[in-house]
């Protein structure tokens, strides 16, 4: 039997309609998956990775151990020189996931004395990550870089912070290093910060720059490098955390940084040292989806001329307050209430579109979305007819 409180806890979700179920595959038109280059079903992709296994031995299932002591074969070495060069950094970490690469170096990066200020958007990894540190967190309201300044300034003057620190705490402080923490671009709003701006303040207070690239690896970037090498900040930024389950259509998540840094990690970051390594069958398709940006793909152009389109047609049916502005692969129309996003999803879903809401807690209350994820593989007819029904809905309820 589950413990009552656990019971009392599901209930709860019932009754605010955010019970999260597990979804079943479907064969409606794709607005809601990350594979905004289609590279997950990529057959040049899933053939190169086949190729690099065979070329080193490697037809393997697992890793057999954690990467310090029996997981760490040739591969991963090579992905990883592969993955410094390719985004203009020192050095990389691999990573299992971008959860585990946001908790491990979050929880032990930043140190007891240290402060941590970051967007008030950011990632639920990342916010795990900072509660499990030893620094006290303080967040800024999003892209707000006056709040932003306006911490750093109270923080310079060692008066006490306002409000609450994110996790209940209020106290005076003075930090021995400041670490300013931002995504490229956001995952439920789908906008993006002014990065030079953040990295000029940081270089001004001497602050540490983190910037998680998620949704920006693929997307943004001459090659798909990122939003931060598409506006030359990369010496400008302590660390980047990447992942490989959105654009990169595989999985796994590297951070960015000096070797001093993937050093540290490796002797410090819990998440990187006590789990078992990626299977080399992982490691080699990152490889492989790398060597396809590298080679240029025809899907990033396709992706930038889809993104074009939904733009204009939500100019075109005036639906310009109901989105949220974006220029990157996601776009989120906010419509208010658990119930009511719900209800619009499985509206939209008879229509043959599979368009997921964005339910709260996940988001701020009345902040709930339908969020449209858009891919190489969409066609323009497809998103022309998205929008219409979408406009078409929110007339009615006007």
């Amino acid at each position: 039997m589950l413990p009552d409180k656990l019971n009392h806890k599901l209930k709860n979700r019932e009754r605010e309609n955010s019970l999260r179920k597990l979804g079943t595959p479907n064969t409606l038109i794709d607005f809601a998956s990350n594979d905004y280059l289609g590279f997950s079903k990529n057959n040049i992709i899933f053939s190169y990775a086949t190729e690099i296994l065979k070329r080193d031995n490697l037809e393997a299932n697992g890793a057999t151990g954690s990467r310090l002591l029996s997981g760490n074969h040739k591969i991963y070495t090579e992905t990883e020189k592969i993955i410094a060069s390719f985004h203009n950094s020192e050095d990389a970490l691999v990573f299992n996931s971008g959860y585990d690469a946001n908790i491990g170096f979050f929880s032990s990066v930043p140190q007891r004395g240290d402060i941590i200020i970051f967007d008030e958007l950011c990632h639920a990894s990342i916010r795990d990550g900072i509660r499990m540190s030893n620094a006290k967190a303080f967040k800024f309201k999003h892209n707000d870089l006056k709040d932003l300044s306006k911490l750093l300034n109270k923080k310079i003057n060692n008066s006490l912070l306002p409000g609450e620190t994110s996790f209940g705490q209020r106290e005076l402080v003075t930090p021995d290093q400041i670490y300013i923490i931002t995504e490229s671009i956001f995952s439920m709003d789908g906008d993006q910060p002014d990065l030079k701006a953040i990295a000029s303040i940081s270089q001004e207070y001497k602050c540490s720059l983190v910037v998680d690239e998620a949704h920006a690896v693929g997307v943004f970037g001459k090659k798909g490098e990122g939003l931060v090498q598409e506006l030359g900040l990369e010496d400008a930024v302590f660390a980047r955390i990447i992942t490989f389950g959105k654009a990169l259509g595989c999985h796994g998540a590297a951070i960015l940084g000096s070797s001093e840094l993937k050093e540290y990690l490796i002797n410090f970051a819990r998440s990187f040292i006590y789990t078992t390594g990626l299977p080399p069958n992982a490691v080699a398709t990152i490889q492989a989806a790398y060597h396809e940006l590298e080679n240029g793909t025809t899907a990033r152009e396709l992706l930038k001329s889809n993104i074009a389109i939904l733009q204009n047609e939500v100019n075109k049916n005036h639906l310009e307050i109901d989105f949220i502005s974006s220029n990157s692969a996601i776009h989120s129309i906010v419509i208010p209430g658990n119930a009511q996003v719900k209800k619009v999803s499985e509206e939209i879903k008879t229509l043959g579109f599979d368009v997921k809401p964005i339910l709260s807690p996940t988001v701020t209350e009345g902040r709930e979305r339908l969020r449209i994820c858009l891919h190489s593989y969409n066609t323009k007819d497809q998103i022309q007819q998205l929008v219409v029904s979408l406009g078409s809905y929110l007339k009615m309820k006007k």
